[in-house]
């Protein structure tokens, strides 16, 4: 047991065939990744860009400032874009940003909230990152900051070899550390006839591991993180019926029933507030300076 800890061919492995990652449980319930959210894109991005989405981007941005990320002046790939929540901050503190985003409903979010908030700083790539040639594009250590949120780009160890070959200062990367929530489909769960598989989005177990075994610095954060969504009844349903789908519950008439009665006895009126979210991993890896970094602004040593 203890030797294979320390395998990294094993861990590789065990990464690249686990079913129950997030990734590979929407594949197996027939979904694109790239296209998942091409349906709510404007509904993320009022999240993102509303009052408590504003502040987890900040929170986010002040941990990495903390760790001596600095975004004046510093050419960053943001890999997954959506609609710019965090490029649109990285471009007005002062960076020039390279938006990678496939989905056409999130580019033209984007590209109407890069007009607004941080014209001439952000340019758009149309592109799925894997599709990417790297060194024909020259972006091979081309970026001072890669940043990686949640995005289906990360599926392996081998994914992650190339976001980081495209980073020369730090490399952000967030996945799920543990199952994920949202509220409205964990309370009808129990109504259900059939089993189900409720993946346990472990992506973080691995990714953590792996940059251990392989020498790299980096510093690493867990926390929980929830959104409020008040979404119509009709939303509601379709939210529920695309995590059973991931959760390979067949979705059928009786399914919908079940869901229907469910809000008629809860949620009799509109509009239905949902919690998502869950635990959420966030690594920073150091690829110039490995050091311990002392924050000016807080006057202490961070590691």
């Amino acid at each position: 047991m203890l030797n294979s800890i320390f395998d990294e061919l094993n861990w590789e492995k065990a990464w690249r065939e686990d079913s129950m990652t997030g990734v590979n449980m929407m594949k197996a319930a027939g979904i694109v990744p790239e296209r998942s959210f091409d349906a709510t894109a404007q509904k993320y991005n009022d999240q993102c860009f509303n009052e408590e989405g504003r502040q987890r981007t900040e929170r986010i941005i002040g941990w990495l400032e903390e760790q001596g990320v600095t975004l004046e002046g510093a050419s960053v790939l943001d890999i997954g874009a959506a609609s710019g929540g965090f490029s649109i901050p990285f471009a007005e503190r002062g960076a020039q940003v390279t938006a990678v985003e496939p989905s056409l409903p999130f580019v033209k979010l984007l590209e109407e909230n890069s007009q607004k908030w941080a014209k001439g700083k952000i340019d758009i790539v149309k592109d799925v990152f894997e599709n990417i040639d790297i060194e024909k594009e020259g972006w091979e250590k081309a970026f001072d900051f890669v940043f990686v949120s949640m995005c289906p780009a990360v599926t392996d160890w081998e994914s992650v070899e190339r976001i980081l070959s495209c980073a020369s200062k730090f490399c952000y990367i967030s996945l799920s550390a543990g199952p994920r929530e949202h509220s409205l489909t964990n309370e009808i769960l129990s109504n259900l006839k059939h089993p189900y598989t409720k993946p346990h989005n472990s992506e973080m177990i691995y990714l953590m591991q792996l940059l251990y075994l392989k020498g790299y610095a980096f510093h690493s954060l867990v926390t929980k993180e929830m959104k409020t969504a008040e979404v119509s009844r009709e939303t509601a349903i379709q939210e529920v019926l695309n995590w059973l789908k991931i959760y390979q519950y067949p979705v059928d008439i009786e399914t919908h029933r079940i869901i229907e009665d469910y809000l008629d006895k809860n949620y009799p009126s509109d509009p239905v507030t949902v919690y998502q979210g869950g635990r959420f991993g966030k690594v920073l890896v150091k690829l110039e300076d490995q050091n311990m970094y002392f924050s000016k602004k807080h006057g202490k040593m961070n590691s």
